[in-house]
């Protein structure tokens, strides 16, 4: 592909970052079938952020729509990474937890139901730690209770990433999806670096960041199934083949035996090298009797 025809594409592509949290959601589903659940004019708004001097927002920073992509029932859960950096309290957590509690009594029931996170969060939010903690803690075993029924399937796009008690979410859905820019890990960079020092994680640098928790890096560890460029309708694809895909015969998080052997045979003198792991180590899960989904986007 010509310089030219690339920066033709990459101007013409309608970006998925750059949308609102509700956008984002919205994009996802079939025409004219979402609904908003649990919305701003039902103002469930968190009540201990006023207590301490913080105004609140009307749906707490966590929109929730139900309908249909690609013909399958599915609910997308968006936080909105511009508020409280998509810390998750209580209401916030509580309404995705709901959100999944439901899709999972829906699939028992016979009607399998999707779940779709798209997660731009910095994890509990420090206003409401106890309850956040305790938030993220269900989430998870609501992710576990869905998951054998229909996929979850965890979006992170960027710019604010994932990390905290929600990376520990993401990590036990059914696949992950991140784009170059998306940012995936237990601690953030600025927290590494109040705790332990700029020596030794330094939070400015750009550079070491995207190589430690960036979008590339995650999925050649084999940690993200999916690696797309920031194109809003390249993830609605995506997001509509993965759902078809159906539950993975194995999840990443059960594969505790293969990732226990990764540690032991690390040798922290050393400097790692990726391609000393051949691609079948990867542990992405895989589909029924379906390869695993590598979109890796290269441009020649």
């Amino acid at each position: 592909m010509s310089d030219l025809a690339f920066n033709r594409e990459y101007l013409q592509r309608r970006s998925f970052i750059e949308l609102s949290a509700r956008e984002r959601a919205r994009s996802l589903f079939d025409s004219g079938t979402a609904r908003e659940l649990a919305g701003p004019f039902d103002r469930n708004e968190s009540p201990w952020l006023p207590l301490q001097g913080v105004t609140p927002q009307a749906d707490d920073g966590c929109i929730v729509m139900r309908g249909t992509i690609g013909g399958h029932q599915a609910v997308v859960i968006a936080f909105n990474g511009a508020f409280q950096g998509g810390g998750i309290g209580e209401v916030s957590g509580a309404k995705l937890r709901a959100a999944l509690d439901l899709a999972c009594r829906d699939s028992e029931d016979g009607k399998p139901t999707s779940a779709v996170l798209l997660l731009e969060t910095g994890g509990v939010r420090l206003q409401e730690a106890n309850l956040g903690l305790a938030a993220v803690a269900e989430i998870i075993s609501s992710i576990i209770a869905l998951r054998r029924y229909a996929p979850v399937i965890s979006v992170i796009a960027g710019p604010v990433g994932c990390f905290g008690g929600m990376s520990l979410a993401a990590g036990v859905s059914s696949y992950i999806v991140m784009t170059h820019e998306g940012r995936l890990g237990l601690n953030g960079p600025e927290v590494i670096e109040e705790e332990s020092g700029v020596e030794e994680f330094d939070a400015s640098d750009r550079s070491l960041i995207w190589s430690i928790f960036g979008g590339q890096q995650r999925f050649d560890q084999g940690l993200a199934d999916v690696l797309l460029d920031d194109d809003a309708d390249q993830m609605v694809k995506t997001i509509g083949e993965l759902i078809d895909k159906g539950v993975p015969t194995i999840h990443r998080s059960e594969q505790v035996d293969l990732y226990r052997s990764r540690i032991a045979a690390l040798d922290p003198s050393k400097q790692w090298d990726p391609s000393s792991w051949s691609a079948a180590s990867l542990a992405r899960p895989t589909g029924r009797g379906q390869e695993p989904i590598n979109k890796k986007e290269k441009h020649q």
